[in-house]
């Protein structure tokens, strides 16, 4: 075979870098070893090795940092500061996730019109137009001797059961898997690609190894359906999950996941011969390139510095003082029993969401808290979702059937340590799945069997009734059942409040200048 007659090509993903430029840690401004401007170093290093790359970014690009929130919120003006950096980088195609849509579709759509590249999607439809939204479900790329690729883009189509309503009318989201089938027939047949690959900014709900489910089959996540069903795919780019995958084939489509936060890029590496009239794929693989060691790019510290610059002194600015302690140490002090930290959040969505009962989450278990002087990095670095709140009218068998959901989130005691239980935990960390109450009284026995461990539950001092109907103010993920509640999909909607959040402890604490810590110790993790 002469070399005339082979060719190689590289396929780079980013996936899920939510935000994250700087190698910093935005609560304590430390470094840490993620962000576009170190992925920056390793795909110049491999374009430089590489004649025939193509770049794509698997989604979830434009939230998940104090930066996004202040271009997005704080002063959008600007060309989006991620947007900039990849069409620097000269990206191919982008997809978008599901959380490109937290910021409303003014937002988004004016980051696509910035870019200098496609953005794809088979399955997001405009509503009014029966069109892909995004204008190009796919897109073609010719290379050397006439080789042509096709890449197909693709989205999670759960997102109406997360996002803010308001943020999505004008879409229609397609079953992923169904919207793909037409797309990998026609780009195989009618745009005759020698080498196919889907960018899915959606994961694996089977094991990889044995096929068995490793979550709920409900649509959030297809990719090995995907692999069973289109063997002609020759290569699935995924994420959403945030995990790691590489090195591995489902049927006969190599796949790839690059984690989260740009710790890694994800790298495809594909061989293909001349054989009469036909090119075919004779070797592939996949692999994960760490960022560890690479140094942060230059030129990307110049286009990042000015929006750095105006979001580090927004961060910095005070808000109020704290009497008493709502630092956390340990997250897991905050998961066995009522935390002043908690109690506050869940007391500013009680006071937004004119309710009497709230429920909120610890989504990171790396937040600290708050010192006794809160600034805005303090809020954005504890609350990271640009969530809204929604007040729903719920039934005592609904508040029951959520504790439930979130006492899952304990193995079940023996003796020893307590554990989390590894449904929380893998393939992905899902911490913020676990919800804690205000204004009710409860307890939580984990020696007891899953679905089975609310031994104690109360409204104001009166045993909680099965058939009783009580307004309870939660997120708007969490309200239409993200996470796994079921039992939130379809109730009453007493009102919407569409502030984020972080603006409204933002507002709290600066009406109030100071707050004060307190714990009323209504709910806690008891052993036999």
């Amino acid at each position: 075979m002469t070399e005339a007659h082979q060719i190689k090509l590289t396929i780079l993903e980013t996936s899920d870098i939510h935000g994250n430029v700087l190698p910093i840690q935005y609560a304590t401004n430390h470094p840490i070893e993620r962000g576009l401007a170190k992925i920056a170093t390793l795909i110049k290093k491999e374009r430089e090795k590489e004649q025939n790359l193509i770049l794509i970014d698997n989604g979830d690009l434009l939230q998940g940092s104090p930066l996004s929130y202040f271009h997005a919120r704080i002063d959008n003006q600007p060309r989006d500061p991620m947007v900039t950096i990849l069409n620097h980088l000269k990206y191919d195609a982008a997809v978008p996730g599901n959380h490109e849509f937290n910021y409303g579709p003014e937002v988004l759509h004016k980051a696509v019109q910035e870019s200098d590249f496609p953005w794809l999607s088979a399955n997001i439809l405009d509503k009014d137009r029966g069109e892909p939204s995004f204008g190009k479900p796919y897109l073609i790329k010719t290379l050397e001797n006439g080789v042509r690729v096709g890449i197909i883009g693709l989205t999670t189509h759960y997102i109406p059961h997360w996002e803010n309503p308001k943020h999505i009318e004008q879409f229609d989201f397609l079953d992923a898997l169904e919207a793909l089938r037409p797309w990998v027939s026609y780009v195989k047949k009618k745009e005759k690609v020698d080498v196919l690959f889907v960018s899915y900014h959606g994961g694996f709900e089977r094991d990889l190894e044995d096929g068995n489910p490793s979550e709920p089959l409900n649509g959030e996540n297809q990719g090995y359906q995907i692999c069973q069903e289109f063997p002609e795919i020759d290569v699935l780019l995924t994420g959403h999950q945030h995990r790691r995958i590489a090195g591995k084939q489902i049927n006969q489509t190599l796949i790839v996941q690059p984690g989260s936060q740009g710790l890694f890029i994800g790298k495809v590496s594909l061989t293909l011969e001349k054989h009469e009239d036909e090119w075919r794929i004779v070797e592939k693989k996949s692999e994960l390139l760490s960022v560890e060691t690479a140094t942060p790019d230059p030129q990307v510290l110049h286009l990042i510095q000015p929006y750095e610059t105006r979001t580090q002194s927004w961060l910095d600015q005070p808000i109020g003082m704290v009497i008493g302690d709502l630092t956390i140490r340990n997250p897991m002090d905050v998961w066995l029993k009522d935390h002043p930290f908690i109690e506050f959040i869940n007391k500013v969505q009680m006071t937004y969401g004119k309710a009497d009962i709230s429920s909120t989450a610890l989504f990171d278990h790396q937040s600290a808290g708050f010192s006794s002087h809160v600034t805005m990095r303090d809020i954005v670095s504890n609350y990271i979702y640009p969530n809204t709140l929604r007040v729903l009218r719920l039934t005592g068998q609904d508040i029951k059937d959520a504790l439930e959901r979130s006492a899952s989130f304990f193995q079940t005691y023996t003796g020893g340590d307590i554990e989390i239980n590894p449904t929380f935990t893998t393939p992905k960390p899902q911490h913020y799945n676990y919800d804690m109450w205000e204004g009710i009284d409860y307890l939580i026995n984990i020696s007891r069997p899953i679905g089975e461990r609310i031994v104690s539950l109360s409204y104001k001092g009166k045993p909680i009734t099965m058939d009783g109907e009580y307004e309870v103010v939660m997120n708007n993920y969490r309200a239409v059942g993200g996470g796994d509640y079921p039992m939130y999909v379809g109730k009453p909607v007493v009102r919407d409040i569409l502030i984020d959040v972080s603006e409204l402890i933002a507002n709290y604490i600066l009406e109030k200048g100071t707050i004060e810590a307190t714990l009323n110790n209504n709910w806690k993790v008891i052993v036999d």
